[in-house]
């Protein structure tokens, strides 16, 4: 049961993020999901319930790939930081495009629908606590500041490339030149 849901929530996020809001329907999903017709409407009664389904699977996806994130990226300086955050911009807005997509409906869905907030917050949250230690400890004097201009600026340019994609895609020169200069000349504290 558990693992049906979760396959009518996927195929969901993935008809709103290729979709928009107006194409998410019940039979839009239980199409993508492969599902006999009805079953989304089984698990969520109305499109409320639907969107806070989204909310909250996404929330859990897009931590799962933060964390897997962080793992493998362990950047020893602000190059190969430049380099994580670039691989990951480009996994966001490429393969996990409609994953992305989706997250600014929803985030546009949450003017209207201020109880959606929570969710994408506590996702943003995340994300913020790991950026903002890998800019502590590449000597930023203001981590959660620079952090915000950060996540603000990837915002920025993921929108940008899923509204007016561009073929040839790279961030990665306005990723390593906003992270130079938000520290600097920095160089991250001697081991103890």
């Amino acid at each position: 049961m558990a693992r049906r849901r979760a396959e009518v929530l996927d195929a969901a996020i993935e008809v709103l993020g290729a979709a928009g809001s107006r194409g998410l329907t019940y039979q839009a999903v239980d199409a993508a999901a492969g599902v006999p017709s009805g079953t989304t409407s089984n698990y969520f009664r109305n499109r409320a319930a639907l969107i806070d389904g989204i909310a909250g699977h996404l929330e859990a996806l897009e931590r799962h790939d933060w964390d897997e994130f962080a793992r493998q990226a362990a950047p020893a300086g602000v190059p190969e930081l430049a380099a994580a955050v670039t691989r990951f911009v480009r996994y966001a807005t490429g393969p996990a495009r409609a994953r992305t997509a989706a997250r600014y409906a929803l985030l546009l869905e949450a003017s209207a629908r201020p109880e959606l907030r929570p969710p994408l917050a506590r996702g943003r949250e995340a994300v913020a606590g790991w950026s903002a230690e890998w800019l502590r400890r590449f000597g930023s004097p203001a981590p959660r500041r620079h952090c915000g201009i950060l996540l603000d600026y990837l915002d920025g340019v993921m929108f940008h490339q899923l509204t007016f994609p561009v073929e040839d895609f790279d961030p990665g020169p306005g990723i390593a030149e906003l992270l130079a200069g938000l520290l600097g000349s920095a160089e991250p504290p001697a081991a103890p």
